[in-house]
């Protein structure tokens, strides 16, 4: 069998393709099936490829039961050590993590926009900068963690979080390095060890993290990469009765098999999921405003959980929104994500966006109508979508309660001054993960926000993101909360020690 080059060359940089696992880079070789992973540098691997225009950007090292096992078991024997480590050593080591992102931000800002087709002046100026400062956030609220202690009777009550061990986390192709940020740096900062798996259509700046981590000084088996598809890598490392925690960015359906595969050890889990978000857009609004926050939606090509793809536009001033979200729809510049005036690039893969057209043709099939867009951008080719509009859909209907995940929008009304109509068809999906609303008038805005069913709401502004806050969603987007001590709290065993004022006195005589 041919060998496969262990590294690839993208946009110039120079990326080793295989597994992270116990402080050594790992190939596979097929079949796999044993605890322990083969070093050589033998396929199996599957092709990565570049959404812009489809090139083969590099074989990947595709995990299976093996290394998924043999990663666990990378993770658990560097528990001991890295739990006990002190905050102030782990924290360091965080800091040390941020400062080589922030070294390595244009290379990463490149492979991120190759692999996954998202904006290079957004990786730049935003996301790798964003990377950072996940991981210096927690290392500093590491050391800021506390609770004051409490009397009970005399008796001291005293909270600590105790690291809950090896952890597993699941991260999705739509911000690759970012969202894995978000997971990665408070499971570390928290004592546990984790193992990583990426989407295997966007795995490359997970593989430049490991290098991060390694150059920073992580021991061995405290960060470990397992590459490849879920149902071959991520299906036995969420079933691993070694693991104590699993973390989930992605689709529902998938998360139901993680949880179901997760019960079995009664290992808690995480999931941050899908969206169906409404912008409310209320008659004393800011029009302007509200049109350009309709257009952000499009962002990254539609493919954001938070988008806010359901506009209800309250009826007197759907005509003058309308005028001003078009306008800005006509500017808007498809392309190259790596040219600096493209403000819309491509989907991801040929898959997805054949996906996202069958959501837009059966609406159209279902009586919707098309404004602008509503198809494939036959200029550019490939995987770029036109940013699409659609009217006169029902709130029944599969476009109105379905997540498409591509740059896909749906605009609906609701009488003036009903806000009993304006909740019911905002909260009118099985999501809940954010919502947005523009108004003029604060107490209106909060009367509506209030009844909002939303992890997250926005007033008159979208995607302002604190990591003090908490992160997550109601419904079918998720359980549990990311950012601050929440974070924490998932990652730890929280443990309340009661001491007695007496009893003390047998040992000082």
């Amino acid at each position: 069998m041919a060998q496969v080059p262990p590294t690839a060359t993208v946009e110039g940089v120079s990326i080793d393709t295989r597994h992270w696992i116990d402080g050594t880079r790992v190939a596979t070789s097929t079949p796999n099936t044993s605890s322990t992973p083969n070093t050589s540098s033998t396929p199996p691997t599957f092709t990565d490829h570049s959404p812009i225009d489809g090139t083969p950007l590099a074989p990947i090292a595709r995990g299976g039961p093996g290394e998924a096992r043999a990663a666990v078991v990378a993770a658990r024997t560097a528990f001991p050590g890295w739990a006990a480590t002190p905050p102030v050593e782990r924290a360091r080591l965080l800091h040390a993590v941020a400062d080589g992102v922030d070294a390595r931000a244009e290379d990463l800002a490149a492979v991120e926009t190759a692999d996954n087709g998202a904006l290079l002046r957004s990786h730049r100026r935003g996301v790798m900068p964003r990377v950072a400062h996940n991981f210096r956030y927690f290392a500093d609220r590491l050391l800021a963690l506390g609770h004051e202690d409490f009397d009970t009777r005399g008796h001291t009550n005293h909270v600590s979080w105790d690291p809950a061990g090896p952890a597993v986390l699941i991260t999705p192709w739509n911000a690759p390095l970012m969202l894995a940020s978000w997971k990665v740096a408070p499971a570390l900062a928290a004592g546990c060890t984790v193992v990583l798996k990426p989407a295997e259509w966007a795995p490359l700046t997970a593989s430049l993290l490991a290098d991060i981590t390694h150059e920073a000084g992580l021991p061995p088996g405290v960060f470990n990469l397992v590459q490849g598809y879920g149902e071959e890598a991520g299906a036995p490392l969420v079933a691993d009765p070694d693991v104590r925690r699993v973390s989930f960015t992605g689709s529902v359906p998938t998360a139901r098999r993680v949880a179901g595969a997760a019960a079995a050890n009664l290992v808690p889990c995480s999931f941050e999921l899908g969206g169906k978000s409404p912008l409310v857009v209320l008659a004393d609004a800011d029009l302007d405003l509200a049109a350009d926050l309709a257009v952000e939606q499009y962002d990254n090509a539609g493919q954001v959980c938070l988008a806010a793809t359901r506009i209800l536009v309250e009826e007197p001033v759907r005509d003058a929104f309308l005028g001003r979200f078009l306008d800005r729809v006509a500017k808007l510049a498809q392309g190259d994500p790596r040219d600096e005036a493209t403000d819309v690039g491509p989907n991801i893969h040929p898959r997805h966006v054949e996906r996202v057209d069958g959501f837009v043709r059966r609406a159209v099939e279902a009586g919707a109508k098309v404004v602008t867009g509503g198809g494939r951008n036959t200029a550019l080719g490939g995987n770029h979508y036109l940013p699409t509009l659609l009217t006169d859909v029902a709130q029944d209907s599969e476009i109105v309660q379905e997540e498409v995940f591509g740059p896909v929008l749906t605009l609906q009304t609701f009488p003036e001054g009903d806000d009993d109509e304006a909740v019911r068809l905002a909260n009118g999906t099985r999501f809940g993960l954010a919502a947005t609303l523009a108004a003029g008038d604060r107490d209106r805005a909060a009367r509506i926000g209030a009844r909002l069913v939303a992890g997250t709401v926005w007033v008159n502004c979208f995607f302002v993101r604190d990591l003090s806050a908490p992160f997550g969603g109601a419904r079918s987007s998720g359980i549990g909360r990311e950012g601050g001590d929440w974070s924490f709290d998932f990652y730890c065993d929280l443990k309340n020690t009661v001491t007695a004022p007496k009893g003390w006195e047998a040992h000082h005589e």
